[in-house]
């Protein structure tokens, strides 16, 4: 799909509402399908990714039905013949939450996926099911994994993706016995791991930091059904937000003050660059101000990458964005893909490994005569449509359709806002 996108002849300005987390939703899915008994999960929003976790919880251990908003899970207190491949569609988050809880089910289960999904490094999960001598096949066409894990002391690097850490969080404490994680530091993406346990802790499901880097989580738990209401999403609400740091005129709504997400640093890194905005009974109302560029450490929000390229264009001076090598093992290659786009409207940026290096250069970006490529990535295209009404052009971009991923409404969602948006093929 093609979109066409740029500012409406009013400008910017209006209220949007943050979409529910992703993330949490995520958690508190499969929280519910790994408890006995019915869960009411508030604040759904249907993405590609939540559906497939949905998916996968209704193939392997739980009922499912879906309304407008919400779910009701009710887990079973037992696993399902599995017969048929677990589709996690484009999901990393699903895969590699899904792959220990597929060892309980004392059964060979098969994943499959879309995209570069299959592509994407299980090395970490393939050390200790070969620690354990179980199963573990990875290819193009899908994983396979069979055999139960064993409690007891794992050690696993804390600079990969923390969804290994929590996919073990989750399926460990139904082992009968104590299991300890030791995280070899760095330990990043901290922000995801507390974000799992707490979600657990709503299920009825604990576990503690013996030290700085070890997680003790005993054994013999059992997960316990509750109503649970997903709160707003900081890594969507990034794309409005530094709209509204740029253009001013934005209202912000459906963010908790007091939540775990890693991503909330947005709201830090927009004030550093010099961002206007105050948290009113409305929301976080943005008028616009000057911004300059500043130094990132993407180490505990890497979802946040490709929008802030985008903002450091539109900064004054320099802005480094360091620790972002995840970015390239992504749906894209993420820093590959957005230097491709914004170097296309004239951006002024370059990578090295993990460090990107933007140079403010608002006054001469302009529209290619060609549209912008999507990647099949939905940061990648929502962060090329906050370039569009951000800097006032107009853009097309394709693999729209990407939005489907995470935010499915995000074009109507952001015409309030001043956009104008044309839709094509």
């Amino acid at each position: 799909m093609l979109v066409t996108i740029k500012q409406a002849p009013g400008g910017i300005g209006g209220t949007i509402t943050a979409p529910p987390s992703k993330s949490m939703a995520h958690r508190a899915v499969l929280c519910s399908a790994l408890a006995e008994g019915a869960s009411h999960i508030e604040n759904l929003e249907f993405s590609k990714d939540i559906s497939a976790t949905l998916s996968a919880a209704g193939q392997l251990c739980a009922k499912v039905r879906t309304g407008a908003d919400r779910a009701v899970v009710e887990g079973l207190g037992s696993f399902l013949p599995v017969s048929a491949p677990v589709d996690c569609c484009e999901s990393g988050s699903t895969l590699r939450f899904l792959i220990p809880i597929a060892s309980l089910t004392g059964q060979k289960v098969t994943f499959v996926g879309r995209g570069r999904l299959m592509e994407r490094p299980q090395t970490v999960y393939e050390k200790l099911y070969q620690e354990q001598s179980l199963r573990f096949e990875q290819s193009p066409a899908g994983l396979a994994v069979e055999g139960t894990l064993k409690s007891g002391e794992y050690e696993l690097a804390g600079n990969v993706s923390s969804q290994f850490i929590s996919g073990l969080l989750f399926a460990l404490p139904l082992l009968a016995g104590d299991s300890t994680l030791h995280l070899i530091p760095p330990v990043e993406s901290r922000s995801y791991i507390e974000m799992t346990r707490a979600a657990q802790r709503r299920f009825g499901v604990e576990s503690r930091w013996q030290d700085e880097n070890t997680l003790l989580i005993p054994g013999g738990q059992k997960y316990r059904p509750c109503d649970y209401t997903v709160e707003g999403d900081y890594s969507q609400a990034a794309f409005p937000a530094v709209l509204g740091a740029v253009q001013g005129g934005v209202t912000l709504k459906g963010l908790s003050a007091d939540t775990l997400q890693g991503d909330a640093a947005i709201l830090d890194i927009l004030r550093r660059c010099g961002a206007s905005f105050r948290t009113t009974d409305a929301g976080i109302v943005f008028e616009k101000a000057p911004l300059h560029g500043v130094d990132i450490d993407l180490a505990d929000c890497p979802d946040l990458g490709p929008v802030l390229m985008v903002l450091g264009l539109l900064c004054e001076g320099t802005t480094t964005i360091r620790n972002a090598e995840r970015l390239r093992i992504k749906e894209s290659d993420r820093i590959a893909a957005m230097e491709a786009e914004l170097r296309a409207c004239g951006g002024v940026l370059e990578s090295k490994g993990g460090t990107i290096t933007i140079h403010g250069c608002a006054d001469s970006l302009h529209a290619p005569a060609a549209p912008l490529h999507g990647h099949n990535d939905h940061r990648v295209v929502m962060s090329l449509a906050v370039l569009a009404l951000a800097a006032g052009l107009e853009l097309s971009i394709d693999d729209a359709e990407a939005v489907q991923k995470s935010w499915p409404h995000f074009f109507e969602a952001i015409k309030p806002l001043g956009a104008e948006v044309e839709y094509a093929g």
